[in-house]
């Protein structure tokens, strides 16, 4: 197993713990207690973690992995659900796409789409994540908007009133939400309330809203809310969702697509 691969794992025991000792994750991990030790102090360095004696505690109730950690969870579903985004989208759209694994492969999706290799543009992607931007500028056909702000390290979004003032200027057909947690009483959410402000307007200058997430951010709050149910037009999910959860969200109005 790669570090990173491992630190992945060691972070998400973490997350669905709250609390590890040196003993039980280099069990989990099958690797030696010293790899552990080292592993946590390494983390610990870079504030991903709170070194405790003989293990390790998340940092608290918001705790938030960055986004170069979290690129392998639920990867084959986020695949799928990013492609019947994508298919979801016209060519001539502009599209606003929030930052975010799952919005990050809508983009790979659409980078791959011959259908909008011809276009002028194919569609117009506004988007306040400078991973998104990046992967995209490089492809002739999309005409690439950057909102401008500060950067977050942890999710690579531009935050902050540079990026209000670009985003009350302009208006998107389609916004796509990468969400923490997506839940019918509480609407969808993130972890930030900063970015979670950036992609309420978002959804506010756009005509239909679409929440692109995986079935294990479905009935979960987070700490910022993006938005209502009822804002949402239309949810993608992958096909290991509840069906009593589906059910309560087409009964919220919401179209449910399970990939």
């Amino acid at each position: 197993m790669s570090r990173d691969a491992r630190w992945n794992a060691l972070l998400d025991l973490l997350v669905e713990r709250g609390r590890l000792d040196v003993e039980e994750a280099a069990v989990a991990l099958a690797v030696s207690s010293a790899t552990i030790r080292r592993d946590f102090d390494q983390l610990a360095e870079q504030q991903m973690l709170v070194r405790t004696r003989g293990g390790a505690v998340v940092h608290g109730v918001s705790y938030e992995l960055p986004l170069r950690y979290k690129t392998a969870r639920h990867a084959s579903e986020k695949q799928r659900i990013a492609k019947a985004v994508a298919e979801l989208l016209v060519p001539g759209e502009a599209v606003g796409l929030t930052g975010g694994t799952t919005t990050t492969e809508v983009a790979r999706a659409l980078a791959v789409r011959s259908d909008l290799a011809t276009g002028s543009p194919g569609l117009t992607i506004v988007t306040n994540a400078l991973n998104i931007a990046n992967e995209l500028a490089v492809r002739p056909q999309f005409k690439i908007v950057v909102t401008g702000g500060v950067a977050r390290p942890q999710s690579y979004e531009l935050v902050g009133p540079l990026a209000d003032g670009v985003l009350g200027q302009i208006t998107v057909d389609v916004a796509v939400l990468g969400v923490v947690g997506f839940d019918v009483f509480h609407g969808a959410a993130a972890h930030d309330e900063a970015e979670a402000a950036i992609n309420r307007l978002l959804c506010e200058r756009a005509e239909r809203v679409i929440v692109a997430t995986d079935s294990s951010k479905l009935g979960r709050r987070a700490f910022a809310r993006i938005c209502a149910a009822e804002a949402v037009d239309t949810l993608v999910t992958d096909t290991g969702a509840d069906a009593e959860t589906v059910r309560r969200f087409e009964e919220a109005g919401l179209r449910v697509i399970a990939v």
